[in-house]
């Protein structure tokens, strides 16, 4: 049987229905790996072998090893012959800290939890657990100790031959302080917060909240005695807030944080007022390695190359025959003294609005240390070593605040502010050496 289509073709109907219907095929699900959580591994492993030889934290370890760290036992309370638990080894905490803020780690409570999860801080541990308050307080309790940890490591650097110290270049930063700018009061404001402050721990010790649980009346009783203590302290700073002023205008403007009393408002690298320290760092300029590390709350850096000097000389024994300082450092008396001990000081001239006042030439009254330095600043051979200045202290200062953890400061008043700043520099130093070793 056949018929006709449209287009006029003769179609065999008989052959057509023989022909196989297509039919379409259902896809089948996805053939995947799943996760398996439940399952029991066997993983057998120990400490030591999660990090390869050649890792960073092992250098850490061995080079605080060589360390002497008699000042971190002797603050030690737990004894061998006495009832108590036994203390942390300050080898590991001072290897914890070296390692996390080599590794740009500032915080304690980020420390903490790297050294239940991250391998290196698991190995440097090895086994002993610590929490964030034990390194909150050892970081910002042993001034003295780092202070000899910086001379040590500099020591074995200058034992391998990396320090010269013929040329010193210094250079202050601005690190931001743990301060708000809304804390800053004037007297007669501090004056009426102090008051308030009493009132609130009386309060606080005559009528504790029911439903609270000692531990946490003594926390409520802790923080108001702790805000009163800062406020007088903020009272008892704001003398010498004052003193820095210039005008009686400015004096009786004069205002002081009562979150960080020895703070201070500073101009920052880009051109805003915010509260920070000032952070002076002297270093050699042909290894960019540092000799010396200070800290302080005044806006300016006159009068603080002289004794950045006298710190790298009781550290290393040596007086270095130059050194490098920005614009700011320019201070008649400081230049002096520098000429005494035979340091020859290239710090650039403040260039006068006045054209025909030439700065280079002598002034009447200059001593001849500054006729010298005056002099010596116009010839092209100390504009030459001068540049030596911003490639080694600026690079440095970039260094700390970006890789270190001196972008800004997580503690309060000058001691611990100024522990922060020996553990930037000490890791800086011993990356350094464990490069060299």
């Amino acid at each position: 049987m056949s018929e006709t289509n449209l287009f006029g073709e003769v179609i065999n109907l008989d052959e057509a229905r023989k022909k196989p219907v297509p039919v379409t095929k259902t896809a089948s699900p996805a053939k995947l790996l799943l996760a398996r959580r439940n399952q029991v591994l066997l993983m057998p492993t120990d400490l030591e072998s999660l990090l390869p030889e050649d890792h960073v934290a092992r250098g850490m370890w061995e080079l605080v090893g060589k360390l002497d760290l008699t000042r971190f036992l002797a603050a030690i309370d737990s004894r061998e012959d006495e009832a108590g638990r036994p203390a942390i080894d300050p080898r590991i905490l001072v290897t914890l800290w070296l390692y996390a803020t080599s590794d740009g780690v500032a915080s304690a409570r980020e420390l903490a939890r790297l050294c239940g999860m991250h391998d290196a801080y698991r190995w440097i541990c090895g086994g002993v657990a610590v929490c964030a308050h034990t390194f909150s307080d050892f970081r910002v309790d042993h001034k003295e100790a780092l202070d000899s940890v910086m001379t040590q490591v500099l020591a074995a650097l200058m034992r391998h031959g990396a320090v010269e110290l013929k040329r010193v270049a210094q250079d202050g930063t601005r690190v931001r302080a743990s301060a708000g700018a809304a804390s800053f009061r004037r007297k007669k404001s501090l004056e009426a917060c102090l008051e308030e402050a009493r009132k609130h721990v009386e309060e606080v010790a005559a009528s504790p909240d029911e439903g609270q649980s000692e531990v946490q009346g003594a926390a409520r009783k802790r923080g108001a005695q702790e805000r009163l203590a800062r406020i007088q302290r903020a009272i008892e700073e704001l003398p010498r807030a004052q003193a820095a002023k210039k005008s009686p205008e400015e004096r009786e403007e004069a205002r002081v944080s009562t979150t960080d009393p020895e703070a201070r408002v500073m101009k920052m690298g880009d051109g805003g007022f915010r509260p920070a320290w000032n952070v002076q760092l002297g270093s050699d300029t042909r290894s960019r390695i540092i000799a010396g590390v200070s800290v302080d709350n005044r806006g300016s850096d006159r009068g603080d190359l002289s004794p950045m000097i006298a710190q790298i000389q009781a550290r290393t024994g040596l007086t270095p025959e130059e050194c490098l300082a920005d614009g700011g450092y320019v201070d008649h008396d400081d230049i002096s003294a520098l000429a005494a001990k035979g340091v020859t000081p290239y710090i650039p001239l403040n260039r006068k609005k006045n054209k025909s006042v030439v700065p280079h030439l002598p002034k009447p009254g200059d001593p001849p240390a500054v006729a010298e330095w005056r002099a010596r600043m116009a010839t092209e051979e100390a504009k030459r070593i001068y540049k030596d200045r911003a490639a080694t202290a600026e690079s440095i200062n970039a260094d700390l605040k970006c890789f270190r953890g001196l972008d800004r400061f997580l503690v309060r008043t000058l001691p611990k502010v100024t522990c922060v700043a020996f553990w930037s520099a000490i890791a800086y130093n011993a990356l350094k050496l464990l490069a060299l070793a």
